[in-house]
């Protein structure tokens, strides 16, 4: 397995794991799928903090990183988002990815990467935690899908000292 800068090639394959975990699952509160445009979009703009990994030329997950909020005061602060295939779980792939995502971000500065997380998809909550992330707070039924209400489970690690 390779962790790479994902390029506009690899939009399709990324849209097919983002639009199967919000077609199939309570990961995402979200309910519109990703057209591979706007994906190509956000890897053009998002360069090195779009990261891919891939085995047998075919892509297994990613992870990426945005602004948190908007204005000045959070220039060192990020939300990140990783979602690999089904396959790929449980494969150390997402270790991997979010290994190579914090070195990324600490050469662009970033002092915080958040997780929004929702409060269905534990394994997250799980993994997050084994890769030092602390929960930081816990938005009760923010979130609405499937006639459901969930939570959101708000995690951050600090990249540099103080």
């Amino acid at each position: 397995m390779i962790i790479r800068p994902a390029q506009v090639l690899d939009a399709p394959a990324i849209a097919d794991i983002t639009n199967a975990i919000i077609r199939d699952t309570l990961i995402t509160f979200t309910t519109a799928e990703r057209n591979v445009e706007s994906i190509a979009e956000d890897i053009s703009a998002r360069g090195p903090a779009f990261l891919v990994a891939e085995q047998h030329d075919k892509v297994l997950g990613f992870a990426t990183y945005a602004p948190f909020r908007s204005g000045p005061g959070y220039a060192q602060c990020r939300e990140h988002s990783i979602q690999l295939t089904s396959a790929a779980r449980g494969q150390g792939v997402g270790r991997a990815l979010m290994n190579a995502l914090e070195k990324v971000a600490r050469t662009q500065q970033v002092h915080v990467l958040v997780a929004g997380i929702s409060s269905a998809n534990p394994d997250a909550i799980a993994f997050h935690t084994a890769m030092g992330f602390a929960e930081t707070g816990r938005m009760p039924e923010v979130g609405f899908k499937w006639g459901k209400r969930l939570d959101l489970v708000l995690m951050q690690k600090i990249l540099t000292p103080q």
